[in-house]
C-alpha cells in the first residue's frame, strides 16, 4: 500500500523582475579608461547622465544611492588625481561599475522550511513559517532567497506577499574570530608552522581580520621566516578569513527582500541547497543550515547560523568526513554529541557524530540503495524530524532515466545508527505537471515540518519552481514501522 500524499497546488515560480545590484567587474586598464572618460565630463553632463540613471532604476532598488557610493569607493584607487570628485560624479562612477542581476530568472527550487522566530498575532493552531529556496540566475549562479507564510489548523497554506525589491546584506566589518578554532581549522587543511604559531600568538583569544593583518605585517617584516612558507600560509590564513564571515541585513528590510549572495572565494560559483533546521540547546534555540559552496571546481560544505534571519554567520566545516554534499544536521544533540547525515560517496547515506559543530572526522554508512527507484543514489531531503516513533527523515532516490523521487526512513531516537524502517516505494514522484523544467523528472526537498498531525513537505519541481505537499504523520509512520 502506498502513502496518501496531498498536493496543495501552490506554485512558487521564479520571477525575472526581482533584480539585485552586483559589481560590474572588469580588468584594471578598462576601469582607468572609463573613470577618465567620466572625469572629463563637465558638471552639467554629469548631472544629466546621473539623473537619467536614477530615473530609470530608482523604482527597481531600495538603496541605489548608497550602493553607487560604495562601488565608487571600491574603484577609487583608479582615479588619476587626488582631487575629490563631487558626490554626483562619485555616484555616476559607481553606476558605471554596477549591474543588475536577476537572481531567480532561471529557477526557484530546493526549498527548506522552518518555523518563523516571530509567531505573534496568530491563533493557537496557526503557525508562521520561513521557507528558504535556491534561486538561480544568469550563469547558473545560485543564491539563497526567503519567503514566509502561515499554515492554519486545516493545513491551508497562505504565502505572504513578495516584495518587488531584493537586496544583498552588508558584510560585517571586522567580525571576530576565535583564535583556537582558527588555528585548528588551519591545521585540518595542513597549515601548521612556526610562522603561523608566531602570528596567532600575537592575536587575542578573539581577534578581527584587521588585527590578524597587523600581526602578519609585523612578522613578515621583522621576523626571519622562509618566504616560500610565508606566501603559502598567508594565502591559507586569508582564504580562511574570507570563508568565515558575518553578514547583516537592514532591520526594516522585509524577509522576501533578503538574499544571501556568494561572498567568499569558495562560493564564487554559487551557494546551493541550504538545509535549515531550528537547533535546540537546553532552553534556547537558533537556526543552523548546511549548504554547498561551489567555486567552479570544488564543492565545500559550509555552515550558516542565525537567530533572527537578519544577521548571519557563515563558517567552514572541517574534517575528513566533510566531503561531497547533502549534509543535514539533527535538530539537537544526542548523547551529548552533534549528529549529521551526509552522502560523502555520492551514493549512500552516512551518519556522523562530533563534539564540535565545525569538525567531522568519522562517518558510518547508514543506508545503501536497495529498491529500484533508488538504485542510482540515495540522499537526505533535510534534517531529521523528531517524532514519538523515532527520527523521521525524508529521503530522495534516483532511478531509471535519472528520475528523482521522495521516500522516507525512520531512525531510533537514542541510537540513530539503527534504521527502524524505510519506504519500499516512493511517497512522492514527479507527476505530469511537475516533470518539465530546468532538470526534467525531479522532485526534491531540503526539509519539511510537522504541523498538527501532518508532515508538510516543500518540494522543487524539476529544478524550476517549488510547491508543497502534506501527508499524515500517523499513516507514514505506520507504513515505515
Amino acid at each position: 500500500m502506498s502513502v496518501t500524499v496531498k498536493r496543495t497546488g501552490i506554485v512558487l515560480s521564479p520571477d525575472p523582475r526581482r533584480v539585485v545590484f552586483r559589481p560590474f567587474k572588469m580588468e584594471p586598464i578598462r576601469i582607468v579608461k572609463i573613470i577618465a572618460r567620466i572625469m572629463a565630463l563637465d558638471t552639467m553632463q554629469v548631472d544629466v547622465e546621473l539623473e537619467g540613471v536614477m530615473r530609470e532604476f530608482h523604482g527597481r532598488h531600495l538603496n541605489a544611492h548608497r550602493y553607487f557610493l560604495r562601488r565608487f569607493e571600491q574603484v577609487r584607487e583608479y582615479l588619476l588625481t587626488d582631487s575629490e570628485p563631487s558626490e554626483s560624479r562619485c555616484l555616476l562612477i559607481g553606476a558605471y561599475f554596477t549591474m543588475e542581476y536577476s537572481l531567480e530568472c532561471a529557477a526557484l527550487f530546493n526549498p527548506s522550511m522552518v518555523w518563523h522566530p516571530n509567531q505573534s498575532g496568530l491563533t493557537n493552531k496557526d503557525r508562521r513559517f520561513i521557507i528558504s529556496m535556491r534561486a538561480t540566475g544568469e550563469g547558473h549562479l545560485s543564491s539563497i532567497t526567503f519567503r514566509s507564510g502561515v499554515i492554519d489548523e486545516n493545513y491551508n497554506i497562505g504565502m505572504d506577499p513578495v516584495s518587488q525589491y531584493v537586496a544583498a546584506p552588508e558584510l560585517v566589518p571586522d567580525a571576530a574570530y576565535e583564535v583556537e578554532l582558527f588555528r585548528r581549522k588551519l591545521q585540518e587543511v595542513g597549515v601548521k608552522s612556526d610562522f603561523v604559531d608566531s602570528v596567532l600568538s600575537e592575536c587575542n583569544a578573539r581577534f578581527t581580520a584587521s588585527e590578524l593583518e597587523q600581526a602578519i605585517e609585523w612578522h613578515t617584516t621583522q621576523a626571519n621566516f622562509d618566504p616560500n612558507e610565508i606566501d603559502s600560509h598567508l594565502r591559507a590564513m586569508r582564504t580562511l578569513i574570507a570563508s568565515n564571515y558575518s553578514i547583516q541585513f537592514d532591520k526594516d528590510q522585509k524577509l522576501s527582500e533578503r538574499v544571501m549572495m556568494p561572498t567568499s572565494p569558495s562560493e564564487s560559483n554559487g551557494i546551493e541547497d541550504a538545509r535549515f533546521v531550528e537547533f535546540h540547546e537546553g532552553s534556547s534555540s537558533k537556526y543552523l543550515a548546511t549548504y554547498s559552496a561551489y567555486d567552479g571546481q570544488i564543492v565545500l560544505p559550509q555552515l550558516i547560523e542565525t537567530k533572527d534571519f537578519e544577521s548571519f554567520s557563515v563558517n567552514t566545516l572541517n574534517g575528513a568526513a566533510v566531503q561531497n554534499k547533502g549534509f543535514a544536521l539533527f535538530p539537537r544533540q544526542i548523547n551529548n554529541q552533534y549528529v549529521m547525515l551526509g552522502r560523502q560517496d555520492g551514493e549512500n547515506i552516512f551518519i556522523m557524530f562530533s563534539n564540535s559543530l565545525h569538525f567531522w572526522n568519522e562517518k558510518i554508512r547508514l543506508l545503501q540503495p536497495t529498491f529500484p527507484w533508488e538504485f542510482v543514489q540515495l540522499g537526505n531531503c533535510g534534517s531529521p524530524i523528531e517524532t514519538h516513533a523515532g527520527w523521521l527523515v525524508i529521503s530522495h532516490g534516483v532511478g531509471p532515466m535519472r528520475k528523482y523521487s521522495l521516500g522516507a526512513f525512520l531512525l531510533d531516537l537514542n541510537d540513530p545508527t539503527k534504521v527502524l524502517g524505510r519506504t519500499r516505494e516512493p511517497i512522492l514522484s514527479p507527476d505530469q505537471n511537475e516533470r518539465e523544467g530546468y532538470v526534467p523528472n525531479v522532485v526534491y526537498s531540503c526539509g519539511g515540518l510537522v504541523h498538527g498531525d501532518r508532515l508538510v513537505i516543500p518540494y522543487a519541481m524539476s529544478d524550476y519552481a517549488s510547491s508543497f505537499a502534506t501527508v499524515s504523520i500517523d499513516e507514514l509512520l505506520a507504513h515505515l514501522v
